[in-house]
Parts: structure tokens; C-alpha cells; sequence
């Protein structure tokens, strides 16, 4: 019998509460599990006392490839319903606790969204990232508020209608990151030096510039909004030209509305 692997790596150190996502062998791939495993664990950081600084960060080459269906499929997984996504996202948005993330490999779908939840994000040249929900049919909406008030609404339209991928370059001038290093290799410098700067802060004052940024940059989504979003999502899941999408995806074919020819 295989030991038991915990989901979330946990560790605090010097006042710093590290969680790890650890699924290397497939890419951080999000499911329910993992996502539940996520909230419980950010939640006991910030109960735990000392702990002044969340890091989120990875086990593997991959961030996070987000919910992809195909591989929830393969390895017989509950999809992440976008209730819990919506939930996953507010808590590490509303954290009192300052949260940097730690980026190497792609981080797509909700596995980006993820980073625009989070205050400060650190990834390496070879990152990359994608919203690729409209290539099969479905609409990121849960992730929206927080994609959009990370890269603006103009950006958030052109990655949410192409589904491309970007380059860590890219994302950096749009504003999905805070600071790009050369290598995954350096990560733990730049992130050790971001957290050494947080941590001569005022907790109490870094709390209320949180709250102080939230309320006077772009507004934060109100709780009408995210259950908007969280409805739209699920209406949108369940029509034909998302159906179209996952069948696509499983057959490995195109879907029906992509012309013939097209690149």
C-alpha cells in the first residue's frame, strides 16, 4: 500500500506560514479535494499564532493547470464546482495575512486565477498562463473579478476571448505579476526577499492596507456579484455549447464551431 500524501504541504517558519500544493505528477491539477485541502490549510495559517506571511507555492513543474477537464477525467477526479472556486478565491483574497505566490511552470484556468487573488506574485522566465475556459464552451466568470482587477478589463477581455497562452513577460506587463526571475532556481531569493520586506510591517497595518486598496483601487466584488458569477458559470456549464466543448476535447477533435481551416 502506497503511504498517504497529503494533498497541501504545510510548514511555518521564522513567521512565515509556507503552503504547498502537492500533486507534481499532475501539474497541481485542481479538483475538489485539492481545493477544500487549499481553503483548510490557508485558514489554519491565519489562525495559527506568529504567522505574519502566507506563501503559496508548488510542488513539480507546474504552478497549477487549473481544472482541465480532460485530465479531471483521466484521473477520476470531482471537478471543482464554481461555488467552491468562488469560495477558494475569497479566502485567499480576504486573508488578513499578506499572500506571495511562488510561480514556476504554467499556471492556467483557475490555477491563474489563483494568483490574481493573491497580494504579490513571484514567477521565473519559463511560467506561463492561459484562461482557456471559451475553447471549450465555458465561461471563466468566477475567476473574472479577480483576473480583472489584477490586469484591467481591456486585457481580461482579449486572454478570456482568445483563451491564448502568454508568456511571463507578458504577464508581467499586464499586471498578473509582481516580479519575473531568471529561474525557477531563483524564486526562493526573490520570494525570501519580498517576505523579509512584509515582515517589517505592522500586521494590524497591513491588514487595514488591504482593506484601504481593495476599497479605493478597483472595487472589490461585492457577495451579489460572486453569486451572479457563480450562477452564470454553472447555467453556461450546462448548455449544449459547453457539452460541445468537453465532447471536442474527449474526442480529441475540434468543436463544431471552428471553421474549417482555421489555425
Amino acid at each position: 500500500m502506497q503511504p498517504y500524501s497529503p494533498l497541501v504541504l504545510t510548514e511555518i517558519d521564522g513567521g512565515v506560514g509556507i503552503v504547498t500544493l502537492n500533486r507534481p505528477l499532475q501539474h497541481n491539477l485542481m479538483d475538489a479535494s485539492l481545493a477544500e485541502s487549499l481553503i483548510a490549510a490557508i485558514d489554519g495559517m491565519v489562525d495559527q499564532h506568529g504567522v505574519r506571511v502566507i506563501v503559496l507555492s508548488a510542488l513539480g513543474d507546474s504552478f497549477c493547470i487549473g481544472a482541465d477537464p480532460l485530465e479531471l477525467e483521466r484521473s477520476g477526479l470531482m471537478n471543482v464546482e464554481p461555488a467552491l472556486a468562488a469560495r477558494l478565491l475569497r479566502t485567499i483574497s480576504d486573508c488578513i495575512r499578506p499572500v506571495v505566490a511562488r510561480v514556476q511552470g504554467p499556471a492556467l484556468g483557475l490555477g491563474a486565477g489563483l494568483l490574481a487573488a493573491c497580494d504579490v506574485v513571484i514567477a521565473s522566465f519559463d511560467a506561463h498562463f492561459a484562461f482557456e475556459a471559451i475553447r471549450t464552451g465555458q465561461v471563466p466568470a468566477v475567476i473574472a473579478p479577480y483576473v480583472i482587477a489584477a490586469i484591467g478589463p481591456q486585457r481580461a477581455r482579449r486572454y478570456f476571448l482568445t483563451g491564448e497562452r502568454f508568456s511571463a513577460s507578458e504577464a508581467y506587463r499586464i499586471g498578473l505579476l509582481s516580479e519575473i526571475v531568471g529561474s525557477p532556481e531563483h524564486l526562493d531569493d526573490a520570494v525570501g526577499e519580498t517576505v523579509d520586506a512584509l515582515l517589517l510591517g505592522g500586521p494590524r497595518a497591513q491588514q487595514q492596507v488591504k482593506m484601504l486598496v481593495r476599497a479605493l483601487g478597483r472595487p472589490r466584488a461585492d457577495e451579489r456579484t460572486l453569486d451572479q458569477a457563480v450562477e452564470l458559470e454553472d447555467r453556461i456549464d450546462c448548455g449544449a455549447e459547453a457539452q460541445e466543448g468537453l465532447d471536442a476535447l474527449f474526442a480529441r477533435r475540434r468543436p463544431g464551431w471552428v471553421p474549417s481551416g482555421a489555425g
